[in-house]
């Protein structure tokens, strides 16, 4: 038993050596406790953290040795000098108390084989006789220093505070370097440490929040004390490791500094609400956080750049080679734009967790308006080639415009405003590309199936002009059955309103000889009207057919009260139709006098606001130009 006394720290301790001048040594370690607590004491803290084990457990709780050493404090110190003998012995007994008291502090973390709810039970018996050993310290302040016993202030709080930030930073020490099998996944050595670290905060502060902070008052504030030494300890690591990274080292330190520490570490549920945040402030300084992020903003850009322009040359590529693009669920699909918005979206992913300024994203999409451009351009450099491929490729593409439309629609923070409408501009101008390429035999036909409007034959029914025009539609768009049917609804609309557009057009440019013609006219208009609308049914635009509806109704009036308020009524429903096309529509008309063209065109002006703010209706009317008649009004 002998062997194993001369083993055990804590039984040594209690032979310390008598001290030749007690006073002396005091008096110098009370000169050390005015600047900082004793690092060399704080030092023997590990030295006799073993051997303190179970049989802790079974000595006098601190707290009542604390109340007694000050019980034998006041009595030496009240009656005059004490003799040499006692001081020592007294000295030597604050020490081993001391020693023992710092040990038990120091278990916070890495308890022994005792267990939790014991080990929280020596602790909180520590906090107790810190505060009263705090009192003590007060209690002797402001006497004469030569009726003060040498070893005070004790200044347990401050020395206690400093072995939590030596505790806070052998833990991270121990967490950067020790092997975990939870790290293993990680590609390099420096995620793997930055990974510890941020753990070992997490667990931490989960423990201190759960089990420790009980042990203290509420005074104290252990959170936050612990908060703020893990939130610098762990700034120190991460700020050390920032000298020399690699690129992917350094989006995942700036992913714990701006995503995981603040998010899932701070405002962990059970943190929630508990950690002054704000007194925190950033994990890194500014200057270097700024540094980090400018870094890895540049290389993604890059990054995102690069795989953009592989994307689009692997497209043009497959386009020059005459190959026909991959045929999905029966229509002809091309990977790009599904490509394209992966870039982006994993891009724009990554970004919103590792850089906190949003505003900075749109270094990344503006590269998806680069590409934009470069794609519109190089499909119109594709359609005006002779191409056997040409249209299922164009075909594709419409797809691809659609699925990038719907992506750049649905983007909320990540483009800003002015980038999404110049992108969606760009699709735009490249649906028309692929609209014109595929319509191109339409086009062509329009003005020509259109022209016998408003002759003799068309008026008497001898020349069914509509139904030519609507059998060679038939046929033609017969080869769009390869097209997607979303994107095949939208061509046909398009089709539709340029046949109306056509229409409306060679109306306005006739010349009527009299009333009779013009009500045979408008009952004609409305029969093709209604036979333009089961032609194109559900996949066309049903108010182009009573946009013709109410111009043939325009054309049937005659009564100048009645046409004024159909046209008002016109004015209403398409906000886009102007006063020269209220003049190109009057000047239709055989009957009117001067004084009704000016009260009818004061009338729609005056009236035509009223249902502005609630009709949506797409543009019409301005797509049909009236420049002539425009002319004649300034020459008026």
């Amino acid at each position: 038993m002998e062997g194993e006394d001369k083993e055990n720290p804590v039984k040594e301790r209690r032979r310390l050596p008598k001290l030749k001048n007690p006073v002396k040594f005091w008096k110098k370690r009370r000169e050390q406790n005015r600047k900082d607590p004793s690092d060399d004491e704080l030092d023997g803290v590990e030295a006799l953290q073993e051997g303190e084990g179970e049989q802790e457990e079974e000595e006098e709780g601190l707290e009542e040795v604390s109340r007694r050493l000050i019980s034998r404090e006041e009595q030496l110190f009240s009656r005059g000098p004490p003799s040499e003998e006692e001081e020592d012995q007294l000295f030597r007994d604050f020490e081993a108390f001391r020693l023992r008291l710092w040990v038990s502090v120091h278990n916070t973390f890495t308890p022994p084989s005792s267990s939790s709810s014991g080990r929280l039970e020596v602790l909180r018996s520590a906090v107790a006789s810190i505060q009263q050993q705090e009192v003590q310290d007060q209690r002797w302040g402001g006497r004469p220093e030569d009726q003060v016993p040498p070893w005070r202030p004790q200044r347990c709080l401050s020395t206690h505070n400093a072995l939590l930030h030596k505790m806070v930073e052998s833990r991270l020490t121990q967490a950067a370097e020790e092997d975990s099998s939870e790290t293993e996944g990680l590609s390099s050595p420096t995620k793997r440490k930055v990974c510890r670290l941020g753990k070992r905060v997490k667990e931490d502060l989960l423990t201190v929040v759960g089990q420790v902070r009980d042990c203290y008052p509420p005074q104290v504030d252990l959170v936050n004390l612990y908060a703020g030494l893990y939130h610098r300890g762990f700034s120190d690591r991460l700020t050390e490791l920032s000298d020399h990274l690699e690129h992917d080292d350094c989006s995942y330190l700036l992913l714990w500094a701006n995503h995981y520490y603040p998010h899932e570490i701070l405002n962990h549920k059970d943190l929630e609400g508990t950690i002054k945040t704000a007194c925190l402030g950033s994990l890194l300084l500014p200057g270097l956080l700024e540094h980090l992020e400018d870094r890895y903003l540049s290389h993604k850009e890059e990054q995102v750049r690069l795989w953009l322009n592989a994307a689009l040359r692997k497209e043009e590529e497959s386009w020059e080679n005459d190959r026909k693009p991959e045929v999905i669920d029966q229509y002809c699909f091309s990977p790009l734009a599904i490509d394209v918005i992966q870039v982006i979206d994993s891009a724009m992913t990554e970004f919103n967790c590792v850089i906190r300024d949003k505003s900075k994203g749109q270094r990344i999409t503006t590269h998806l308006e680069s590409f934009l451009s470069s794609y519109k351009n190089s499909l119109d450099e594709f359609v005006k080639g002779n191409h056997g491929n040409e249209g299922s490729v164009v075909k594709a593409q419409l797809v691809c415009e659609q699925q990038l439309r719907d992506y750049i629609t649905a983007q909320t923070g990540s483009v800003s405003e002015q980038q999404k409408g110049r992108c969606l501009d760009t699709l735009s101008a490249l649906w028309d590309c692929g609209y014109r390429c595929l319509t191109r035999p339409i086009q062509t036909q329009l003005k020509a199936c259109l022209r016998p409007l408003w002759t003799s034959a068309w008026l008497d029914e001898s020349l069914p002009v509509v139904e030519s025009l609507l059998d060679f539609l038939n046929q033609h768009l017969c080869d769009l059955s390869d097209l997607k049917p979303t994107c095949r609804q939208a061509l046909l609309r398009g089709v539709h309103q340029d046949v109306v557009l056509h229409y409306v057009r060679r109306t306005m440019k006739t010349r009527m000889k009299g009333g009779g013609q013009q009500v045979r006219g408008a009952q004609r208009m409305t029969d093709d009207a209604q036979k333009i609308d089961h032609f194109f049914q559900e996949e066309g635009c049903p108010w182009l057919g009573e946009g013709l509806r109410r111009l043939a109704e325009i054309l049937r009036l005659q009564d100048p009260e009645s046409l004024q308020l159909e046209m008002v009524c016109v004015a209403r429903a398409f906000p886009d139709l102007s006063d020269g096309h209220v003049s190109a529509l009057l000047a239709l008309k055989t009957g009117l006098s001067a004084a009704d063209v000016r009260s009818i065109r004061r009338s729609v002006e005056e009236n035509r606001l009223l249902g502005v703010s609630t009709n949506h209706r797409p543009a019409f009317f301005s797509k049909v130009k009236v420049n002539w008649i425009d002319k004649k009004i300034s020459r008026m």
